[in-house]
């Protein structure tokens, strides 16, 4: 399927939506657990060498995305650490968290801007899911911070992943 992620900002918010060709309560599961995230999470190169899951209210997901692909040049070996912090969870429809940046001990990064995430998960006809993604950051400049880093092609590629992974699990 050539379904691509969409991306939209305003002001300091990113917004994206992606179709899947799966039923709704699979691709919620596949944000839910670190046995299905370690299938997918991350740019194509990248792999999450460590990852657990508290998946509830106040609850924390701690991982690390390290990248084993020898073209990427510099990124080669290179870690990116990373902490969500889940703040609401309503199987299967939505999931609302805090994201950081964050070092191997969950300590988030100075510098590294923050952004509250809202997942939405959307049941359409025929068994297919609508996924919107509202990230709002701090400001305008802490969102341009992030998309100048390479952020939207690695979520790209991430969600490309995704929809990689729930064929092989439908």
């Amino acid at each position: 399927m050539a379904n691509k992620m969409t991306f939209k900002t305003d002001g300091s918010i990113l917004f994206m939506e992606r179709e899947f060709d799966a039923p709704r309560e699979l691709v919620f599961e596949a944000y839910s657990t670190a046995e299905h995230l370690k299938h997918w999470w991350g740019p194509r190169g990248w792999v999450l060498s460590f990852c657990t899951v508290d998946f509830r209210p106040g609850g924390v997901w701690h991982y690390c995305m390290k990248c084993e692909d020898k073209n990427q040049g510099d990124f080669y070996g290179f870690e990116s650490w990373g902490k969500a912090v889940y703040k609401e969870i309503a199987a299967p429809e939505r999931i609302v968290y805090t994201d950081y940046f964050s070092d191997a001990e969950g300590n988030e990064a100075a510098g590294m801007p923050p952004s509250e995430i809202e997942l939405t998960f959307e049941q359409l006809e025929g068994n297919r899911t609508k996924l919107i993604s509202r990230a709002r950051y701090e400001s305008e400049a802490a969102l341009k911070q992030v998309v100048e880093m390479g952020m939207q092609q690695g979520i790209s590629e991430t969600i490309d992943r995704l929809e990689e992974y729930l064929q092989t699990i439908r």
